[in-house]
């Protein structure tokens, strides 16, 4: 795969081009997918409407399974919403690749480390916040020595586990995904028609696994996010 992104600099940072692309273009689709989902709500649905209210059943199955109670209700439309951005964006890579000269300029986004630690950051630190808005300072700090205090080690080095394995898992799984694609493609141009027809069989078969598995991570990520959330706004 092609490591070289195109980057430019703005107030002293440095900004993944490739990155900010494939972050922008999944978010405007998940606009553009709930928007046109939502146009003309019935009492009665039917067609578009039935998937969106599928796809926030769906969803809301997620919280529900892992928060019981009325706290789960603050959570629904943030699952809904991550559900569907990681979705997108774990798809549209293995179709559309965009390389100028020696850059890479589109891709998934969560085929890059970056993205998907941010979003795992981004899910732990609302549980942290949302902890202490449930349970208040004092109770949000005491679920670090729950259920005795000589396992506050491990709960604290549980925090930092808990991100590597959310972002790492899904970064993986698309990261290697979206490379054996390219294997496949280089391979089918590699000589004459039977190796073109072999090649274009094979990556048929393997972005439909891959469509497969960036749905299982999505549902994986979001389930493990509202896992996370809920101890530390649930009382045991």
């Amino acid at each position: 795969m092609n490591e070289q992104y195109p980057s430019i600099k703005l107030f002293g940072l440095s900004f993944n081009l490739t990155n900010d692309i494939g972050v922008l273009v999944s978010a405007v689709l998940v606009f553009l997918l709930v928007f046109w989902l939502s146009r003309n709500l019935k009492m009665r649905p039917g067609g578009k409407q039935n998937v969106l209210e599928w796809i926030m059943d769906f969803t809301n199955g997620i919280v529900k399974g892992t928060m019981p109670g009325s706290e789960r209700y603050t959570f629904n439309l943030f699952a809904f919403t991550l559900f569907l951005f990681i979705f997108i964006s774990n798809q549209i890579g293995l179709f559309i690749e965009v390389d100028i000269g020696k850059d890479t300029w589109f891709r998934s986004a969560t085929a890059s480390p970056v993205i998907t630690m941010t979003l795992a950051m981004m899910v732990l630190v609302l549980s942290h916040y949302f902890g202490v808005v449930f349970k208040g300072f004092k109770g949000y700090l005491k679920g670090y020595a729950s259920p005795v205090a000589i396992l506050l080690p491990i709960n604290l080095l549980e925090e930092f586990t808990n991100f590597i394995t959310l972002s790492m898992r899904l970064y993986g799984n698309i990261f290697a995904g979206e490379v054996l694609v390219l294997l496949i493609r280089q391979f089918a141009f590699s000589g004459g028609a039977v190796s073109f027809v072999s090649g274009f069989l094979l990556e048929v078969l393997w972005q439909g696994f891959s469509v497969f598995i960036g749905s299982i991570q999505a549902y994986v990520f979001v389930t493990l996010g509202m896992v996370y959330t809920s101890h530390k706004i649930v009382s045991e």
